[in-house]
């Protein structure tokens, strides 16, 4: 027994990505018996290693941002701090047209704090620098006014600033176009900088005065598992049982806090063939869901029917190809960590990472000279990925060809040794326009069932520093239901 809460109280965990193993873990700490359910062979959710070329790299989420210091909280518990490193400075560049630059520092989701700076005229020109600039005489907007992203950009600062700078920084952040957005999710505080400065470049030269020093994301030597590793030794010690491959199919609610989860497993030699799947029941005072949006909505429609009301937009699915590449030319980082794409630059991917450039640890981890590790994304909101229909070899010449143009290299077929490819059927962002309002609906009809709780990146919102204290709310929820039930048995 912990802190005075018997072992004997159970919690029941649906899903094992961070929100899933967060919640885990906050249950477990105060003594509770907590078993943690995973449909995939693997917990981690979007964090995800896989091997290419003899190295192990990120294919999800390579970082965490650091604002808020929430992640960091976690960390420090979990004993990582020496792990956390950060990436270079050298940062992203920008196709656009036939040319690329180095992505303006002095901004916002792309937004320029100084439009007629050298950075922001080299991509938008003269032309659109003036217009950009016209932001700095018009009237100001009061609070409110415009909710939309691209509409208030395009109102105040024209269409080059959207179409170059903004729009290719929302679709690598978010998979979506600007117009999709929510200005207070997508940029909050913007609205309340705007009304005070008394124009969109200002009311971002203000957030950036006021946003802390230091690297705005960071990462682990030896990547992201690093996280995913130590949640789950640290859940073993809490004597957590994790049991993967097991996919939860039903809830039951037995009555006040009183919970039957239905599940099915199949074993590790059964995994791949068409062998029946192995029923598992268990109960519980509390469930916490913490599955992707479908899944929840699949799961809790008999207990809490709101749950799919109002539908949402469908999430945009991403493709990441990562490519093992031995090319010299490489060696110079032409184009930084990264580059982002512009509509205008006439690339399918919308977005690059040239992994071995923005993370030290994964350069050093490298044997072989010349060599690097480059991660095409491709998939935005609305559209049908690129590489449907496509067979292995033309992905890998596509994702090969798009490399090529981005970073200004000559890739030859044979400078690649190896391609992966990842897909993820991504969440819907909190800054997507109406997603914040479902989900507060959703979590509120379902809080309201005694020993129910939900949590997760489609309700909190992307990246571990809107997950993990999401988790951590939802978990605390329920240990507080657990904690007076105790206290009123006594």
């Amino acid at each position: 027994m912990m802190d005075g809460v018997p072992s004997d109280r159970r919690v029941t965990v649906v899903g094992g990505g961070i929100a899933g193993l967060v919640a885990a873990y906050e249950c477990a700490r105060i003594g509770v018996s907590v078993t943690l359910l995973e449909a995939d062979a693997r917990v981690g959710g979007c964090i995800r290693t896989e091997q290419i070329a003899g190295v192990d790299v990120d294919t999800g989420a390579e970082s965490f941002a650091t604002r808020g210091g929430t992640v960091r909280d976690l960390i420090d518990e979990l004993g990582l701090t020496d792990s956390v490193v950060a990436p270079s400075p050298e940062g992203a560049w920008l196709a656009f047209g036939d040319d690329a630059a180095p992505l303006p520092k002095a901004g916002l989701l792309g937004i320029p704090s100084n439009p007629l700076a050298d950075d922001v005229r080299r991509i938008i020109g003269w032309s659109g620098a003036v217009r950009a600039y016209v932001d700095r005489i018009k009237p100001v907007l009061t609070i409110g006014t415009e909710r939309n992203l691209g509409a208030l950009v395009e109102k105040r600062m024209g269409r080059a600033v959207l179409e170059n700078l903004v729009a290719p920084v929302t679709n690598g952040v978010y998979s979506a176009e600007p117009a999709q957005l929510d200005v207070a999710r997508a940029a909050p505080g913007l609205n309340n900088a705007l009304t005070v400065a008394g124009s969109l470049s200002g009311a971002v030269a203000t957030l950036r005065d006021n946003a802390p020093a230091g690297s705005a994301v960071g990462g682990f030597s030896g990547g992201m598992r690093v996280l995913v590793d130590a949640l789950l030794a640290t859940l073993a010690n809490y004597e957590v049982r994790v049991l993967t491959s097991t996919r939860a199919t039903r809830l039951e609610h037995l009555g006040d806090e009183q919970w039957r989860v239905h599940a099915e497993t199949l074993s590790e030699s059964e995994a791949d063939s068409d062998a029946e799947a192995e029923a598992v029941v268990l109960e519980s005072e509390a469930v916490i869901v913490a599955t992707p949006e479908r899944v929840a909505a699949q799961l809790l429609h008999d207990v809490v029917p709101e749950i799919a009301v109002p539908a949402a937009a469908e999430a945009p699915v991403v493709d990441i190809v990562t490519l093992a590449i031995d090319n010299a030319t490489l060696d110079a980082r032409p184009r930084g960590t990264g580059v982002l794409t512009a509509a205008s630059s006439g690339r399918t991917a919308k977005a690059l990472t040239h992994s071995s450039a923005k993370w030290p640890w994964l350069a050093a981890e490298i044997d072989v000279p010349h060599r690097h590790i480059v991660r095409v994304s491709f998939g935005r909101a609305g559209e049908r990925s690129p590489l449907d229909g496509l067979d292995d070899e033309q992905i890998a010449d596509l994702a090969r060809s798009e490399a090529a143009a981005m970073l200004g290299v000559d890739i030859a077929a044979d400078d690649v040794v190896e391609t992966l490819r990842t897909r993820w059927q991504s969440t819907l962002p909190r800054a997507f326009a109406g997603q914040k309002e479902r989900a507060s609906a959703i979590r509120d009809a379902v809080t309201d069932i005694p020993g129910l709780d939900i949590t997760g990146a489609w309700l909190s919102g992307t990246g571990l520093a809107s997950v993990i204290p999401d988790a951590a709310a939802a978990a605390g929820r329920v240990r507080r239901r657990i904690i007076s039930e105790v206290l009123d048995g006594e």
